[in-house]
């Protein structure tokens, strides 16, 4: 193998751009690894720990690009970096007819003057000095960038809600705002109901499930992961749900967390009873009893949370239901017929940590202790989150995955690899994964992961077993993929297809454990 790298200054790029651009590196021939990052110290850093730099390259900064690639000889990786004009310059040429590219928000600001949003995308330790900039302009901030402090995430949001505006991160992948999408979002129908979401692919996943129920939504708004934490307090949560109960398009209110402070908890399902508005509430892994407000109603999974939420908006006692699947135990049999004694353990590679978060919550209840590098709980932390032991779940979102590397969302050579790696293993019986669709993701997600499915059920079919796929694709058919259509790509290939998360977690339980059924 041979590393390369290069780095082209002042030449600023954002950070869904470089991960678009890592992608497009990594398909090239003979690379296995690619990485394009903003030049920082930190970045730098993460480059040579991850193998893709080897001495400290020549002094640059921040609005330096560096690009690295690995690859199986020298001659192809020099190839690859020549490419690099190349593959940046089609993106740009893709927005020929739009507006000149601006680059300050003062310069943003004397094109747009209206606008009341600004998105900063920019390495964490300048993404304060661009947040507070909005907010002094009187801007809501959706806040990509991650690597921000605590300190600083609370400074920002603090000084942001005093204005009376929205702080929406740091590290917030997906927002959809009266219809528009930011970052990570799917297309999504407008309709009665208001997201607020601490987590990413769950806040996907509630909008994509309430859209395919025949509902929609007024605004979704991310918080980032931090924001119920008890050193944030809720601050942008707190604020949004006074926005979203103000709002007179939004009449139902739905919440989500990962497992949030239980002081803090107890302050936003005050601030929802102060609205006056019907809720739902989901706070993964959290075992809070509902309150004694019947118009507050605690659920466990992102499921029973969009279908709640889809209940309240239709009126009392009008459910509407996603379409059931009663063939999957029927195929589902043909894998424990054939199944052989050894093969008794499930592996879960997902792209959305909040998707795995369910999928172990949902698990546990038939499989019992389920590990992780992102546990529900600390008992069942991976002491290494490449190497999977019992029954596993891997957020391969995590940063540890993503050092020098794009979002699996973008780029599936790390999961296909993973596949490959535990299809090998003649313990493992059932493959549970998550495809998530929207903006910015893979434009064919299905697609990237079809040579691995193919591969890993050769290599087990070889070895005389048999091992089961079982997969959720998280969107809509407005989405730019197709829900259809990528649904469509797997079961062509054999695997189980589910249309939540939460049935498809079921399904691949009840699988693992030869059959036995759980509660519904």
């Amino acid at each position: 193998m041979a590393i390369a790298s290069v780095i082209k200054k002042n030449h600023y790029q954002d950070s869904l751009k470089l991960m678009q651009l890592s992608r497009k590196l990594g398909l090239l021939p003979g690379v296995s690894k690619a990485s394009a990052i903003m030049a920082t110290e930190a970045n730098l850093k993460m480059l040579r720990e991850a193998g893709l730099i080897g001495e400290m390259p020549e002094p640059a900064g921040a609005g330096d690009l560096i690009v690295a690639v690995e690859a199986e000889s020298r001659a192809e990786a020099e190839e690859a970096l020549g490419m690099l004009d190349s593959l940046i310059a089609p993106s740009a040429q893709k927005q020929g007819g739009a507006a000149e590219p601006v680059k300050s928000l003062d310069a943003a600001l004397s094109v747009f003057p209206g606008a009341n949003i600004a998105l900063v995308s920019v390495p964490g330790e300048y993404a304060k000095l661009e947040c507070a900039k909005a907010i002094e302009n009187g801007l809501h901030t959706f806040l990509f960038s991650d690597n921000v402090t605590m300190e600083e995430e609370i400074e920002l949001k603090k000084r942001a809600s005093r204005r009376g505006l929205l702080v929406m991160g740091p590290g917030c992948g997906t927002a959809i705002i009266n219809g528009t999408g930011l970052g990570f979002a799917n297309v999504v129908n407008k309709g009665p109901i208001g997201v607020i979401a601490a987590a990413g692919t769950g806040m996907q996943e509630v909008t994509s499930l309430v859209n395919n129920l025949g509902s929609g939504i007024t605004h979704a708004i991310g918080v980032g992961g931090r924001d119920l934490s008890e050193e944030v307090g809720g601050i942008t949560t707190l604020d949004a749900l006074k926005i979203l109960g103000g709002d007179e398009g939004t009449r139902v209110l739905l919440v989500v967390s990962k497992p949030p402070s239980r002081k803090v908890a107890e302050k936003v399902l005050h601030e929802i009873r102060e609205t006056g508005k019907p809720a739902v509430v989901c706070f993964l892994g959290h075992g809070m009893r509902a309150p004694a407000d019947e118009k507050i109603k605690l659920v466990s999974t992102l499921e029973e949370a969009a279908y709640a939420a889809c209940a309240l908006a239709a009126g009392k006692g009008r459910k509407r239901a996603l379409p059931a699947d009663d063939g999957w135990k029927k195929e589902a049999g043909k894998y424990l017929r054939a199944r052989k004694r050894g093969q008794r353990y499930l592996r879960g590679l997902f792209s959305g940590g909040t998707l795995c978060y369910e999928a172990q919550q949902v698990l546990a209840e038939t499989l019992g202790d389920i590990y992780s590098n992102a546990p529900l709980d600390r008992k069942n932390r991976l002491k290494d989150s490449n190497v999977s032991v019992g029954n596993t779940c891997v957020d391969l979102g995590e940063e540890e995955f993503t050092v020098g590397r794009p979002h699996p969302m973008i780029d599936s050579t790390l999961r296909n690899e993973r596949l490959l790696s535990e299809a090998g293993r003649p313990d493992v019986a059932v493959i549970l994964f998550d495809v998530v669709l929207g903006y910015v993701a893979s434009p064919d997600p299905a697609g990237d992961l079809l040579p691995a499915i193919k591969a890993a059920g050769a290599l087990a079919k070889k070895k005389g077993r048999p091992l089961a796929f079982v997969s959720h694709v998280c969107g809509t058919d407005g989405d730019p993929q197709g829900l259809n259509e990528q649904e469509e790509k797997l079961r062509k290939e054999g695997v189980m297809v589910f249309p939540t998360n939460a049935l498809a977690a079921k399904a691949a339980g009840w699988i693992t454990a030869g059959g036995k059924d759980i509660g519904n």
